[in-house]
């Protein structure tokens, strides 16, 4: 099936119309409701014989009788529906309308239903199911109190009912594929996983890579005989040492392909190589090699000089911006005459950084940007390209740090905002000329802090004078320093524009209790600082409990951080309205194992993926999780899993096709 719109279409065929938004419903999840009816252990309410001849009629007029009798409708007509097909993972919230016909339209063929209809409150639920020989139409009630019964049993196991559980897992048909491979991509990403068994995962996915892996795995996969792995690791791992990427390099002496590669990733990742290494690198009979060679933090002047004077073209060209400032006359104006255009264009660009570009030249280049934003240009060239060039000439201009104040003056006073916003960005302003310079700043766009303000962090007296500053992302630049002093921490954290004071929160170790609780509000992390302001050292850690009853979902959370919060606490906070709440109750390891069973039928999926990884989960439920493809990756992060099954699962992994 389709997206959004073709399974509104199938709906609307069944002559139904879907009402209300696209909101996550709060009733336990589809999946959790199908089961209910296709348990091995269901029995129907009502069987049709799949022989009549009315059999679409039929189904129909018990479907309704037993959606009337149960309550399935609200006062409305609304009722919730789940069929096969709709791979969404959420329910339609929908009503009859005229000439519908459910048994002749959701299923595999009419007379063949698959579907399942619930409670807008989620308490009771008729379904549709079709059999070999009949149609089976199963109602269930209470369903809420049916599911803590169901969860209090589960957390009642015995060891011999876990015993069972585990044993069960392996038996039966081989896993398909796609269980198979959900189980290495959550593996992979179990913290309990036992190291000798990562390569075995690594057959299969390279997703274990993209976690940092201990120093000993990460030696062992840079020595793996497969080399593409061990590409993956020194493109993903961090804290590769010097003699790991030597080892790693040099070891492919007969490869020139894979020491390119090796030698790419080391520039690209700008690894610290040793100065011995750089210089036989240097010195690489493949020209490619000496030209990544040339892009090597730790290349010494001498073998950057050489570089530049290489037989390659391409080795001059990459070589060219690291040797320029240690060339000599001669070396320089061999560049700029080069045979090789590309090379002579690299050495002209850098030759007028220090000598005035007249227009001649600056006409003949095929791409004026570059030379727009770092080079230095013959005064009416400038002054010309300032008052009368296009705009995207003005914008370049106006990154360009050597142009005169005069003309810096006049792009700042442009009709323009995007080249008045370049202006202001500049680092050679002062804050009253940054201050008269008009900007229209939206603070819902992402800007990248500025490099030359970053380079000032540990310059205290900067940072005071570019903390009063009128451009927001000055202020913001600031903030990203990671200490600063006080009466600067002070005046960041009361800033009118929020994302300053996130920044400080995320960024600097000095940002002060209230504001980082002011910040939680309305921010609780990102990929870049998960669990920021929370995980902050200075984030408020007592007197929390207070928070239990805050009408702020966020607010409420922290109530079980404190640490005088019980068990019943987050028993309690488990079954907030919030899933926030919930979510935060669910990764608490003092969650008993009834509510880690309980929410793994959670309205929403975050909630039921933390009670899946939970470690006190009842094991029947877990086993059961790992055998359904939909759930089985995050099952299988579950730290609790026994070592036995994790290398019972390991060896169905690595039996390919058996």
């Amino acid at each position: 099936m389709g997206g959004r719109d073709e399974l509104i279409a199938l709906l609307g065929r069944a002559g139904l119309d879907v009402v209300g938004d696209r909101r996550v419903e709060e009733v336990p999840p589809p999946a959790v409701a199908r089961r209910r009816v296709v348990a091995w252990e269901t029995r129907p309410t009502v069987a049709v014989a799949a022989d009549r001849a009315d059999l679409v009629t039929e189904v129909n007029a018990q479907w309704h009788r037993l959606a009337s009798a149960a309550g399935i409708f609200d006062e409305d007509g609304a009722f919730l529906i789940d069929f096969s097909g709709n791979r969404t993972g959420r329910w339609f919230r929908v009503r009859l309308t005229d000439g519908w016909d459910l048994a002749g339209v959701l299923g595999e063929r009419p007379g063949q239903p698959e579907f399942v209809t619930l409670s807008p409150a989620g308490d009771v639920l008729v379904g549709a199911t079709t059999e070999e020989y009949e149609v089976w139409l199963v109602a269930v009630d209470r369903l809420r109190e049916r599911q803590e019964e169901a969860a209090r049993a589960a957390a009642d196991e015995t060891p011999e009912e876990q015993t069972a559980a585990w044993k069960a897992l392996f038996e039966g048909p081989r896993p398909t594929e796609k269980l198979l491979n959900a189980w290495v991509l959550g593996l992979s990403l179990n913290p309990a996983l036992p190291q000798d068994l990562l390569p075995v995962l690594l057959e299969r996915s390279r997703h274990a890579l993209y976690r940092p892996l201990p120093s000993p795995v990460v030696d062992a996969m840079l020595s793996h005989p497969d080399w593409k792995l061990r590409a993956m690791a020194a493109e993903y791992q961090p804290d590769i040492t010097r003699e790991q990427w030597t080892r790693l390099i040099l070891g492919e002496q007969d490869d020139e392909h894979r020491r390119w590669i090796f030698t790419l990733l080391a520039a690209e990742r700008r690894a610290d190589l040793d100065e011995d290494t750089c210089r036989r690198l240097a010195a690489d009979v493949s020209p490619r090699i000496r030209a990544e060679a040339a892009h090597l933090t730790g290349l010494p002047v001498s073998a950057a000089v050489a570089l530049a004077a290489d037989p390659d073209s391409g080795v001059r060209y990459a070589a060219c911006h690291a040797a320029w400032p240690d060339l000599d006359a001669p070396a320089r104006q061999a560049l700029l005459t080069d045979a090789d255009g590309k090379v002579r264009t690299a050495a002209l660009l850098l030759h007028h950084r220090e000598h005035p570009m007249p227009r001649s030249v600056y006409e003949r280049l095929d791409h004026k940007s570059r030379a727009l934003e770092s080079c230095r240009l013959e005064r009416n060239l400038a002054a010309h390209l300032a008052g009368h060039g296009e705009l995207d000439e003005r914008r370049a201009l106006a990154r360009n740090p050597r142009l005169d104040t005069d003309l810096v003056a006049l792009l700042g006073d442009d009709p323009d905002d995007g080249v008045r916003f370049e202006v202001s960005k500049r680092a050679d302003l002062t804050e009253d000329q940054r201050a008269g310079i008009r900007i229209d700043f939206n603070p819902r766009i992402h800007y990248r802090e500025l490099d030359w303000v970053v380079a000032l962090h540990d310059d205290h007296d900067a940072m005071r004078r570019l903390a009063v500053s009128s451009h927001p992302l000055v202020r913001r630049s600031v903030a990203r320093a990671r200490h600063l002093p006080p009466d600067v921490v002070a005046r960041l954290a009361r800033d009118e524009d929020r994302v300053v004071q996130l920044f400080l929160a995320e960024s600097c170790d000095d940002a002060p209790a209230d504001m980082l609780m002011r910040v939680w509000q309305w921010w609780d992390g990102s990929l870049s600082s998960p669990d920021r302001p929370r995980s902050h050292p200075n984030f408020p850690r007592r007197d929390l409990l207070r928070h239990t009853g805050d009408p702020n979902p966020r607010m409420r959370r922290l109530a079980l951080d404190d640490p005088e919060s019980t068990p019943e606490l987050v028993e309690r906070l488990s079954r907030d309205p919030s899933s926030e709440v919930r979510h935060r109750a669910a990764t608490d390891p003092r969650l008993s194992a009834a509510a880690a069973a309980r929410l793994t039928e959670d309205p929403h999926d975050d909630v039921r993926s933390a009670a899946t990884r939970h470690p006190r989960l009842p094991v029947r439920i877990l086993a059961r999780l790992l055998r359904d493809p939909a759930t089985a990756e995050r099952a299988a992060r579950n730290p609790a899993l026994p070592a036995e099954v994790v290398h019972g699962m390991a060896e169905l992994i690595g039996r390919r096709g058996s």
